[in-house]
């Protein structure tokens, strides 16, 4: 790799008075061989003065540093020639109407969304009491997970006082209306610092408002925390630490939507929002025991956001049932027109699955890998209980991805996400200096050819295509969660999937499963997800350390 960046600057920066045509005409052929390209010495000869002006126009470029939200003015479609459902639909959300105050008031930290809703709609706990109940418990739980950046209490109390007055005057918003919510440090929000997770940007105030917190906002949820996430969202260490993951405090609660999951977890929150580029939300949702939705892409505007990745970067709620999930995307999806790669699409949701009539598959393949016991190989059982036929099918996995598309696209937007960071030399201040980590890779990733970035898109068009042909046959394929390459795949051709947990490993971690499926249609995962969780009550189990 030395070599070749060193042969790639003098290929930029080569001049006739410091060296022979010759020397410089080896030196591309040097280069070009670690592109698998191979070119005679007259082809070469002749491509040595647009190597220079190329290098005129670099020279230009580079007296800017464009900022992270600078947009990118291409937007990535997961449904080249599938109409888009516009056809949207009132959600009755069933808002139990006899919930009540538990004697024990610690256990309101694991009430699900509709019973806290239950209990603020019907003025049995105002809304302020409430979010000060969980501002204390962020307060009493934050630095063991280490999991809040910035306590966002002044902000949360405005909120609250706003919902209960509007309570007052026979205002309701809905099921989010005085609900307590944490957001992922890498989403604007006036006011506040958005740290993005990593020392270079620790001090960062953005003037703007995001827009999946101009949506939860606007239904009246309460926000109380920033959460963290992996630097620059990358794993769980952060500025000030590394998460926790609740079940086990030695352990990493994974990322990069760290903070997010360990926070729901242990019920410092009701639920909190992530993001996902190549497994942030399903990672740390495996981890950490919560139940996490991965949407489309495109689902949610990612204005206000930091970049990482423009045609992969997700945003989606991570909560402790997909009844939860459900409520919460129906109030973040959507577009505000700022960003390219969003739409408008139906999420019509009944919360019903009828497991005779609908068509799922498990991904058999991935299966014959598992133990004769796995938790994995339960979850069949427990559908079939529920009068499902499932399907065994094989995972196309390597037959549709038959190279690394994925580090080839998340590198090269990542490099350029952060183009700013690594010419200033401010990557020196990221928390990991690893080869491992951004620093060097969004270095390497400098010299990702524009041609093979975009071949390697190409590649991806096709991947989308062969990916929807085969979900075409099925409403939800089951995975395991981290088998094979379906993460990578998934993600790329922008299929929403949900991860919830099934019960827990050896040494009492939290084990997950996941569901995948059709583009658009979130509805029916979340109601086969709940289906299960109605059943089962892995989704009730909460870390024992953080239940009083």
């Amino acid at each position: 790799m030395r070599f070749l960046i060193a042969a790639c600057c003098s290929l930029l920066f080569f001049s006739a008075t410091a060296q022979t045509k010759t020397d410089s005409i080896q030196l591309v052929k040097d280069a070009l061989s670690l592109y698998d390209l191979s070119f005679t010495d007259a082809e070469v000869d002749s491509m040595l003065d647009g190597l220079k002006e190329n290098r005129d126009i670099y020279y230009a470029m580079h007296k800017l540093y464009p900022p992270n939200m600078l947009a990118y003015p291409f937007a990535f479609n997961p449904a080249i020639g599938k109409k888009i459902p516009p056809q949207k639909t009132t959600i009755s959300w069933n808002i139990p109407a006899n919930v009540q105050l538990p004697a024990n008031r610690n256990e309101l930290a694991f009430y699900s969304v509709q019973q806290l809703a239950s209990l603020v709609k019907n003025k049995k706990i105002s809304s302020v009491e409430l979010t000060s109940f969980f501002i204390n418990r962020l307060k009493k739980w934050g630095d063991t997970l280490q999991c809040v950046i910035s306590l966002t209490e002044e902000i949360a109390l405005q909120q609250a006082r706003q919902a209960d007055n509007e309570l007052k005057k026979g205002i309701y918003r809905g099921p989010l209306h005085g609900i307590p919510y944490g957001l992922k440090d890498l989403f604007a929000v006036k006011g506040t610092k958005t740290t993005w997770g990593s020392t270079p940007y620790k001090d960062q105030v953005i003037d703007e408002d995001a827009y999946v917190y101009q949506q939860l906002r606007n239904a009246g949820a309460v926000l109380c925390a920033k959460l963290s996430l992996g630097a620059l969202a990358f794993d769980n260490k952060w500025f000030g630490g590394a998460t926790k993951n609740p079940w086990n405090l030695k352990q990493g609660s994974s990322g990069s939507s760290a903070g997010s999951a360990a926070a729901t977890a242990a019920g410092l929150l009701p639920f909190a929002i992530g993001t996902e580029t190549w497994g942030s939300i399903i990672s740390p949702s495996t981890r950490c025991g919560t139940t996490g939705l991965r949407p489309t892409f495109g689902s949610v505007s990612r204005s206000g956001g930091m970049v990482l990745s423009w045609s992969l970067d997700k945003v989606g709620p991570i909560c402790r049932s997909a009844e939860d999930a459900a409520i919460v995307f129906s109030i973040i999806n959507g577009t505000d027109g700022k960003d390219p790669g969003s739409v408008d699409h139906a999420f019509n949701y009944t919360g019903k699955a009828d497991m005779k009539k609908l068509r799922i598959g498990y991904a058999a393949n991935y299966f014959r890998r598992l133990d004769s016991n796995a938790a994995e190989r339960k979850v069949l059982d427990v559908y079939r209980s529920l009068g499902a036929d499932i399907k065994a099918i094989s995972f196309p996995d390597s037959a549709i991805y038959p190279f690394d598309i994925m580090n080839v696209v998340i590198s090269a937007e990542s490099a350029a996400a952060f183009d700013e960071l690594t010419r200033t030399d401010r990557d020196d201040l990221i928390e990991r200096q690893d080869k491992n980590f951004w620093p060097n890779i969004f270095r390497t990733s400098r010299l990702i050819p524009a041609v093979e970035y975009i071949n390697a898109n190409r590649y991806r068009s096709k991947l989308c295509d062969d990916m929807n042909a085969f979900m075409k046959e099925y409403d939800v394929v089951i995975v395991p969660t981290f088998a094979g390459n379906q993460t990578a795949i998934t993600n790329l051709t922008g299929h929403p999937v949900v991860c919830m947990p099934i019960g827990f490993n050896r040494n009492g971690s939290p084990l997950s499963i996941t569901l995948i499926g059709n583009l658009y249609d979130e509805a029916t995962i979340l109601a086969v997800a709940k289906a299960f969780q109605d059943k089962t009550e892995h989704n009730k189990k909460h870390p024992p350390k953080f239940m009083d």
